[in-house]
């Protein structure tokens, strides 16, 4: 596979030191650059994020000693010493929209990890194994920006990725209603328990935005490309609560689903453990080789034992049974900042390097 220059935006924040991390032996993604805000820009990797650095593995070398770039000021700069960027800022919506567009329009594309982008119209927004032909808006996109290479492309929301994910392949059996209760990491937020003390022996049950995300995304997710835009389904129902709670890594939901035409349990499992998509024919490098894992366990799947199955890419269910008001009720588990967060970017940007979209 050909070998691309990458750069990371927001690469002291807690996303962008996943990405940091991710991509430190990657095969096809070699890191030129790494960017922060004007305040960071100028020191080292280690100088500006060193003390903050939160992941449990060491900075990597390579990347300690390099100059930070100023993400808002150096656009043109950073357009031209990489093939694409990936975008994990933290600031106001507006600002967001405004910088990828950016870098998008100096010609380089970005796959971020930001929730700007999500509803407009002709950017994918895209969970590899679900919905990668939303990829080919890319073209109707470049179309409005006036670029030849550059675009927007973007990961969902990590609470989503717990769940739709097990209620995809059984849209067969049409999905008619919805209620999933997310359970949410801190690591979310962008916390420890070192920097985030309150949680330990808490649970707050709001997560500003949190809900509204986790109920309209799986129907862009689920919708079609129809001529210039991406269109939303109709169905199914979806409702949520989100709720945080004291668990470093690891989005937990407990989801309830009502079908037009009720499958038998064997069915489900069969789909589940049958469940490839694009990224496993491809055999990406951060694919899963298994995508959904089903413990027949009452106490399983656990965020603790369970969050990094396979490179913490795979999504674990457990616990399927009939329900007395819904057809049928599981949980599901996926880890937040990597299936969920950098690693679904990591996984993304793999399709559309497969696919072609950053030559």
């Amino acid at each position: 596979m050909k070998q691309y220059n990458v750069g990371i935006i927001g690469a002291t924040g807690m996303v962008g030191q996943r990405f940091a991390t991710l991509l430190e032996n990657h095969p096809w993604f070699n890191v030129k650059v790494l960017a922060a805000s004007p305040r960071s820009a100028g020191q080292t990797y280690e100088q500006a994020a060193g003390k903050r650095w939160k992941m449990a593995v060491p900075m990597p070398a390579a990347m300690k000693d390099m100059v930070l770039m100023d993400a808002t000021n150096d656009i043109e700069k950073i357009a031209g010493m990489v093939d694409f960027c990936f975008c994990a800022v933290d600031m106001k919506k507006d600002e967001i929209k405004a910088l990828e567009e950016a870098y998008a329009k100096a010609e380089c594309p970005i796959v971020s990890n930001n929730s700007a982008h999500r509803f407009t119209p002709d950017v994918p927004m895209v969970v590899p194994e679900i919905n990668p032909e939303h990829i080919e808006i890319i073209k109707a996109q470049r179309e409005r920006l006036g670029t030849k290479r550059g675009f927007i492309a973007v990961k969902s929301n990590c609470s989503i990725q717990s769940y739709v994910p097990a209620l995809h392949p059984l849209r067969k059996f049409g999905l008619k209603n919805v209620l999933a209760c997310t359970y949410q990491a801190i690591s979310g937020a962008g916390k420890n328990f070192e920097t985030w003390p309150e949680m330990v022996d808490n649970l707050i049950p709001f997560i500003g935005g949190e809900e509204e995300k986790s109920e309209q995304e799986p129907l862009k997710v689920w919708g079609e490309i129809k001529g210039n835009e991406i269109v939303k389904a109709t169905a199914p129902n979806i409702t949520t609560q989100c709720l945080r709670v004291p668990v470093s890594d690891g989005h937990t939901a407990a989801v309830f689903v009502t079908f037009e035409n009720k499958p038998s349990k064997e069915e489900i499992l069969k789909l589940w453990a049958d469940f490839k998509g694009v990224p496993q024919e491809l055999q990406l490098p951060s694919a899963p080789k298994q995508f959904i894992h089903y413990f027949e366990e009452d106490n399983r799947p656990q965020a603790k034992l369970d969050r990094n199955l396979e490179g913490g890419m795979a999504v674990s269910t457990g616990r399927l049974r009939e329900d007395s008001q819904y057809d049928y009720k599981f949980v599901c588990l996926s880890h937040n900042t990597l299936r969920g967060a950098a690693g679904g970017g990591v996984l993304l940007a793999e399709l559309l390097a497969a696919k072609g979209y950053f030559d």
